[in-house]
């Protein structure tokens, strides 16, 4: 792999990216050694065709694309084992103005956009203090985020794998989003990404 680290630089490149690949299966699967088990499924399929890639950020994006894969055919193999998690007409009145079916904010209800948010997303040190802000948010409120923004899951999915009605997805899933706003307007957008 061209510009990806070499010897002793290269094996700690890989301990820190496995670290962080575990750490995040981890997270969604609740379980350590199945979170072990994927990601040395996700780095085995990685190797395999690791002289495609060129550079650090290209060979963590594209590892970390296998274990979401991973991830969410693990969770859906779960939900397709159990009955979905039905919940009454009452308790999804709630939120249900704020997000549409598939849980993004419904037309008028999305927060105002940023000062030239794409060119922030591209920036590496927005995605630092995402993580950072993405950590400080309560356990189950990150692991319900990223399980619908980052790994792509459909509402009954997340519901019947975090054992919640989908009233009470739409109140995790609100609080995870204003949180990592304000998070992010205080310390990247208002600061212009000085403030970590």
């Amino acid at each position: 792999m061209q510009n990806v680290p070499h010897g002793a630089d290269e094996l700690n490149f890989l301990i820190a990216l496995r670290v962080q690949m575990v750490r995040f299966a981890q997270l969604q699967l609740g379980d350590r050694c199945l979170a072990e088990d994927v990601v040395q499924e996700a780095l085995e399929g990685a190797m395999k065709n690791a002289s495609t890639l060129r550079g650090e950020g290209a060979c963590k994006s594209w590892v970390f694309a296998i274990l979401r894969h991973k991830i969410a055919d693990e969770l859906r193999q779960r939900y397709r084992a159990s009955e979905p998690t039905q919940s009454s007409a009452q308790e999804e009145l709630d939120f249900d103005m704020l997000f549409d079916e598939s849980g993004h904010w419904a037309t008028g209800e999305e927060p105002k956009r940023w000062h030239m948010p794409d060119q922030a997303i591209e920036q590496e040190k927005f995605w630092k203090i995402f993580e950072m802000c993405l950590s400080n948010l309560p356990a189950k409120h990150a692991r319900a985020f990223m399980m619908r923004e980052f790994i792509g899951l459909e509402t009954p999915e997340i519901c019947q794998e975090m054992d919640v009605s989908v009233s009470n997805l739409n109140v995790i899933l609100w609080r995870a989003r204003m949180r990592l706003r304000e998070c992010l307007s205080q310390r990247w957008f208002e600061g212009e990404g000085i403030h970590a």
